[in-house]
């Protein structure tokens, strides 16, 4: 979502409802969009500035017409004043001449503005999605509106959209003496379920002059082949965990992007998202139409799609590079190799392999034998066996590196991905490795960087919603419901995600945190992730990995399989009401009348009783009454059905039931039985806000 809102929060920031705004995005030529869709901020802004056009002329022919209707007034009152002074003059002139008396000027007839009418009217004229700011009462700026709704997306996305440094950028400017020719770094970028992976699989097939190890290695996170006399290295993103934060860092660490589109589909949110980071890094995008072969392929379709993005394909007389291929059969992709040459060919890739080592860490990991793991990308520079490095909050001394093979070398000069083992922690995708004296300096380096990390940090807690503020102040005892969310496609989750929000939003006793929500089937990397946050899993229609299933069996994580949204939603609504405190609520459960009375020596004095309706529990309360007096008030704590002793007796059945301390039974005495019942919470749903 990055660059964009979605609707239903730009609606609520603009004090309208979702279907009012979607009406006027209707109006702009926007169609097929839900509450739950994205729109990018120009978008936003046409919207919103449409909005305020209707609204202040609304409210400009509002006050014309009350200006109106108040100059109408005064004509009227100016007019009775003159009919008046008429009257008066007549009246005076007949008495001063009573033999010709004179005839009283009739009154002109003024009739009163028909106000509500018009005001009737002036409402009908009124768009009827008129926001509540439009009242001059309550007008907000909309530059102050969508500048707060792009500081939210800055404030969600600013740690994977924040750029590159400087020094972890490609070189540019006048190439030195000394410098190399290094790959091109190509990310594959697009939808969920368009063929990255495929994609990516197919191109390392091609290598087939590759050693006896294929040219590739899956374990470090960045590949590498051959093509002629060169090579290219494929930075691995789409499939890995730390895929999330480096969407964005892809497009900015990669010199091209290959943006792939299924030619069945078209143009998805991620599609629209992978554009957005490719054009934000300024890197070149090739176009790769993928799933020719499928039925149902339109390429023409999905080119027309592109055109709302400015993306014009050459035949059509732009300069958007488009290749046709199937990653499945592998057709195309000589096609598209030689369109990554000719790119890199004009971008003219160097480094300078004598200036400062800079690094990117293209994926990161700990590994039970080796310890921390990092696979870095060579900006600049060259790393070597025995440097001291600094990275994030980690450093250390190099003791191990290897290549993209996965065999040890000792250096690794720019352009290339290498592995890199020796850090003193796990470290994050995009962290920039760079070189340090001494381990000494390193150490000083690292602890300054924790040490504004933990400010930033705590900063951040200073930023607390109201029901933050009510649990600090013990003022509402809020429950957790953490949920870790997989799902088949985006815009399922997008509605999972909206209507647990709305639920969340019912109960403030409790909070549902989604912890994490993604697409694809639950892993072992869910799982764990569940269990250190204490959360439930959904897998909203997609299946869970055989390694996902036994690791939830073995750490007692629960998986709730859902295929229809409602069910899910129900199931997460009770499970809600189930965390809620229990309320109890004392209620009559049943009547007696004491029919007889028996003296048995070993159980004392015994009531015998017809339950005329309800039924008596032991240990619930009875109030005794006789001729409408109470006599006695206290606990049931005997209850006896003919010779059986029994904890609770329905009606119409006999019992015999004793108190030991009443003993002043008659015939004829009512008894009624109350008792605390717990009384469900699923009514506090309807307290939506």
């Amino acid at each position: 979502m990055a660059g964009g809102v979605r609707i239903f929060q730009l609606a609520k920031k603009l004090g309208l409802r979702s279907e009012a705004l979607i009406a006027v995005l209707g109006e702009l030529g926007i169609s097929d969009v839900s509450a739950a869709s994205t729109i990018d901020i120009e978008t936003a802004k046409a919207a919103a500035e449409l909005l305020a056009e209707q609204a202040l002329g609304a409210r400009a022919a509002r006050e014309e017409e009350q200006a109106k209707v108040k100059a109408d007034e005064e004509a009227a009152a100016t007019a009775a004043a003159e009919a008046a002074k008429a009257a008066k003059a007549a009246e005076e002139a007949a008495t001063a001449k009573p033999a010709e008396p004179a005839e009283a000027a009739p009154a002109p007839s003024v009739e009163a503005p028909a106000e509500a009418p018009e005001e009737e009217e002036a409402e009908e004229e009124q768009p009827r999605w008129m926001p509540q700011w439009a009242d001059p009462s309550s007008l907000r700026s909309l530059e102050d509106q969508l500048a707060e709704l792009e500081v939210e997306e800055a404030e969600a996305l600013k740690d994977v959209l924040a750029p590159l440094p400087e020094m972890a950028r490609r070189p540019s400017g006048d190439r030195p003496d000394n410098a190399i020719d290094v790959p091109p770094v190509v990310a594959v970028l697009g939808h969920v379920d368009h063929g990255k992976t495929t994609l990516l699989d197919s191109l390392r097939d091609t290598d087939v002059v590759a050693s006896e190890a294929g040219g590739i290695t899956q374990h470090i996170g960045a590949s590498e082949i051959n093509v002629g006399d060169g090579s290219i290295v494929f930075v691995d993103t789409p499939g890995h965990a730390a895929f999330t934060a480096m969407r964005a860092r892809g497009g900015q660490v990669a010199d091209i992007v290959i943006l792939i589109i299924a030619a069945d589909d078209g143009v998805m949110p991620q599609t629209a998202e992978a554009i957005g980071h490719a054009r934000a890094a300024g890197v070149p995008m090739i176009v790769a139409l993928n799933k020719m072969d499928a039925p149902g392929a339109d390429p023409d379709r999905v080119k027309q799609q592109l055109l709302e993005y400015e993306l014009v394909a050459e035949e059509w007389g732009g300069d958007a590079i488009m290749v046709p291929i199937s990653a499945l059969a592998k057709e195309g992709l000589d096609d598209l190799l030689e369109m990554i040459g000719l790119v890199a060919e004009v971008g003219e890739f160097w480094a300078d392999p004598e200036a400062d080592f800079v690094g990117i860490v293209v994926e990161a990991g700990m590994d039970e034998s080796r310890g921390p793991v990092a696979t870095i990308l060579v900006r600049n520079g060259e790393v070597k066996v025995g440097d001291v490095v600094v990275c994030g909050t980690a450093h250390g001394r190099i003791r191990r590196l290897n290549d993209w093979h996965g065999k040890s070398v000792k250096a690794m000069g720019p352009g290339h991905p290498v592995e890199v083992i020796g850090l003193s922690e796990a470290v994050e995708a995009g962290e920039i490795m760079t070189s340090a004296e001494n381990i000494k300096a390193a150490r000083e380096i690292t602890t300054q960087r924790g040490d504004e990390e933990r400010k930033v940090a705590m900063e951040g807690t200073g930023r607390a919603s109201l029901r933050d503020l009510q649990r600090a102040l013990g003022d509402l005892d809020v429950k957790d419901l953490n949920l870790v969310i997989k799902g088949d496609v985006w815009g399922s989750i997008q509605a999972l995600e909206q209507s647990l929000a709305d639920l969340d939003s019912q109960l403030p006793e409790v909070e549902i945190n989604v912890v994490h929500s993604a697409v694809g089937e639950v892993t072992e990397t869910d799982v764990l992730l569940a269990v250190a946050s204490d959360a439930i899993i959904i897998a909203f229609h997609t299946s869970v990995a055989g390694t996902g299933e036994r690791m939830a069996a073995d750490e007692h994580i629960e998986i709730r399989r859902y295929d229809i949204i409602y069910q899910c939603l129900e199931e997460i609504q009770a499970a809600m009401a189930g965390m809620l405190d229990p309320v109890f609520e004392e209620q009559v459960i049943g009547h007696a009348v004491v029919r007889q009375v028996f003296r048995i020596s070993r159980f004392g004095v015994i009531a015998g009783c017809a339950i005329s309706d309800g039924y008596a529990e032991k240990g619930a309360h009875m109030v005794v009454k006789r001729r409408r007096e109470v006599v006695f008030e206290g606990k049931l704590s005997s209850l006896r059905h003919f010779d059986e002793t029994v904890n609770r007796v329905d009606s119409p059945n006999e019992c015999g039931l004793n108190n030991r301390d009443f003993r002043g039974w008659e015939e004829g005495d009512q008894i009624e039985f109350t008792m605390q019942i717990e009384i469900p919470r699923t009514g506090a749903f309807s307290r939506a806000n």
